[in-house]
Parts: C-alpha cells; sequence; structure tokens
C-alpha cells in the first residue's frame, strides 16, 4: 500500500480539521477505506502540527462527504492546480458567494463554485 496523501497546511488556522480516524466514525467506514478515499482524491488532507486531517467543512452533519466535494477536486485537478492551490482556493473569502468556495460548496451556491473552477483552468 502506498502513504497516505497529504498536502501541506494551507488552510487558515480558524477551520477545524478532523482526524482521519473521526473521519471515519463519521463516515462510519474503516480508516482504510478513507485512506482509498484520499488516495482516489475523493477527499484531500492535510498535515497540521504533525497530525493529518480533513477540513471539518467538507462534511455534512448527516455523516457524509459534501456531495459537489469530489466534482470540484476533479475539476480543479483537471484545470492544472494541485492540492495546495486547490485548498487556497477553496478557503479564500470571496465576497461574491459570499464567504468561501468550500462553505458555498455546501449550499444553493454548489453549481456557481464548480462553474468558477472550471473557469480558472490554465
Amino acid at each position: 500500500m502506498s502513504a497516505i496523501p497529504y498536502c501541506d497546511d494551507v488552510v487558515p488556522e480558524s477551520v477545524s480539521l478532523l482526524q482521519l480516524p473521526d473521519v471515519a466514525k463519521t463516515l462510519r467506514l474503516p480508516v482504510t477505506r478513507v485512506h482509498q478515499m484520499l488516495r482516489d482524491r475523493q477527499l484531500v488532507a492535510v498535515k497540521r502540527d504533525g497530525v493529518i486531517g480533513v477540513p471539518e467543512l467538507f462534511f455534512t452533519k448527516d455523516g457524509k462527504v459534501v456531495k459537489q466535494l469530489s466534482g470540484l477536486l476533479i475539476v480543479l485537478k483537471d484545470g492544472g492546480y494541485s492540492e495546495e492551490e486547490s485548498l487556497r482556493w477553496m478557503f479564500t473569502e470571496d465576497d461574491s458567494l459570499p464567504g468561501t468556495p468550500a462553505a458555498a460548496l455546501r449550499g444553493h451556491l454548489a453549481r456557481e463554485v464548480l462553474r468558477r473552477a472550471q473557469a480558472m483552468a490554465f
């Protein structure tokens, strides 16, 4: 098995992270399945203070991954963005949304977030 993929912590300190065992508990999956989701780029993780975690905003209150997250990660990767660049963009305030793309992804603006990600491709 390959190592668990993660990127540098470019997420603001104010963003809460779930450690991988907590992600597994939230999703009601074995932690090895969470590792596979990271390898398949269905989720993205960062390493903060020596611990790998996934932004809590990526999960719904009923224990699921936010519906459009996987598609957004694919669109950004296909557009030439690294995981760090993708996370920076997702957690940068945007007054026209309002808030961050990561927060908007959880609501009725999810399609607008995907549209903007497609338009940013380089």
